[in-house]
């Protein structure tokens, strides 16, 4: 025997508002907390690129007393972390999903494996024969206008908006900082850049929270 809870609405806007419902369910069951995949690399930007500027700083001498290892040090442990924690996150969220979708994912993820492997040895090329204040706006601008490119690319492919926006604002912010200089580099990287993806994060889980 059918229980009535079990019964389709009669009432046609009741089922689609039935619909709607278990679409939006499935919806935020699959989609990652926006939180996880910005803040961590706002974070690792804000205080890796911070360091970076305060040591490496426009004027002759450091602004803050520190090793000189310390902001690349830094840096490099905190997007490592970045990236294991947004893999984790992927992975739960994505985990069961196949198809084209999981295909989409995979290649877009080894887009960006690939992508930086290729930064990292053109750029290991080419640093010997420039002065060292340039070596760090090289690494540094190559490496966040890649950032910001694969983030448009990404919005593309899936058609997230809030997502290419957030590539277009990270591609404008690297060319601002280039255009002003090593040291100034850092500190506009470090405060739009960083600032923008906590920003994104932010509107983003808070646009999932408002969604019914």
């Amino acid at each position: 025997m059918i229980a009535d809870d079990d019964l389709p609405p009669e009432d046609p806007a009741a089922a689609l508002r039935l619909i709607d419902e278990q679409r939006a369910s499935a919806a935020r069951q699959f989609e990652p907390d926006p939180r996880a995949y910005y803040w961590p690399w706002g974070l690792a930007w804000l205080i890796g690129f911070g360091l970076h500027f305060l040591y490496f700083s426009p004027g002759d001498a450091p602004l803050v007393d520190m090793p000189s290892w310390l902001p690349l040090t830094t840096l490099f442990v905190l997007l490592t972390a970045a990236a294991v924690f947004t893999a984790v996150a992927g992975a739960q969220a994505y985990g069961q999903v196949t198809g084209e979708s999981a295909r989409r994912g995979a290649w877009y993820g080894w887009s960006w494996g690939l992508g930086f492997l290729t930064l990292f040895v053109i750029a290991g090329r080419v640093s010997d024969s420039l002065p060292s204040d340039l070596v760090g706006l090289l690494w540094s601008a190559l490496a966040v206008g890649l950032t910001g490119i694969l983030h448009m690319a990404g919005g593309a492919i899936w058609l997230d908006r809030r997502l290419f926006l957030l590539g277009i604002w990270i591609t404008v912010v690297n060319v601002l900082g280039v255009i002003a200089g090593p040291g100034w580099h850092a500190l506009v990287v470090a405060v739009a850049g960083g600032g923008g993806m906590l920003l994104a994060g932010t509107l983003g889980w808070l646009h999932r929270k408002g969604r019914p």
